[in-house]
């Protein structure tokens, strides 16, 4: 099973997704943790997310690019969070994917596809502000567009977390 979830910052998007995993059963859980830690607000961030998780049994794998060598147990359910840190991090980090960071995070998504028994992704709403961003913005928005599409696709549930409020698209 393939669930993307997506919604806007403090949205509540995490909350479901990790209820989500715990619903699948005991299985293993591993939780792919993309955030790159570069500034104290990310330190906190990354801090905020694992008490979050602290009590429900999951692993975690740091992963900030070459999502495709991440090694998970076949029968294992994965949360990856979040597809938007990802995207930034092929883009931009060194040793990222840079222009190619779209077929770069695809192929790790159908690796994890097929190595895992689910996979849940969350990843950001961040194109329904209006604000005018320079070049170098706008072609992330569009990279992490074309990846949340083609997940999408791909996907066999999408929902759209509004105000804590789970809504189905697929």
């Amino acid at each position: 099973m393939f669930h993307v979830i997506t919604g806007g910052s403090g949205s509540g998007k995490s909350v479901y997704a990790e209820g989500k995993i715990l619903e699948l059963g005991p299985a293993p859980r591993i939780y792919i943790a993309t955030m790159y830690p570069f500034d104290e607000e990310s330190h906190l961030r990354i801090e905020r997310h694992r008490r979050m998780r602290a009590e429900k049994e999951f692993d975690t794998v740091e992963c900030y690019t070459g999502l495709g060598s991440v090694q998970v147990p076949c029968n294992a359910n994965v949360l990856l969070e979040c597809m938007s840190n990802l995207a930034a991090n092929e883009m931009f980090q060194p040793g990222g994917a840079g222009s190619g960071a779209v077929a770069e995070v695809m192929k790790g998504i159908r690796h994890l596809l097929g190595s895992c028994a689910n996979l849940i992704v969350v990843t950001n709403e961040i194109f329904s502000d209006g604000i005018q961003y320079d070049e170098e913005t706008r072609t992330y928005q569009s990279y992490l567009g074309e990846i949340n599409v083609q997940m999408a696709s791909m996907a066999d549930h999408v929902t759209e977390v509004v105000y804590g409020i789970p809504i189905k698209i697929k």
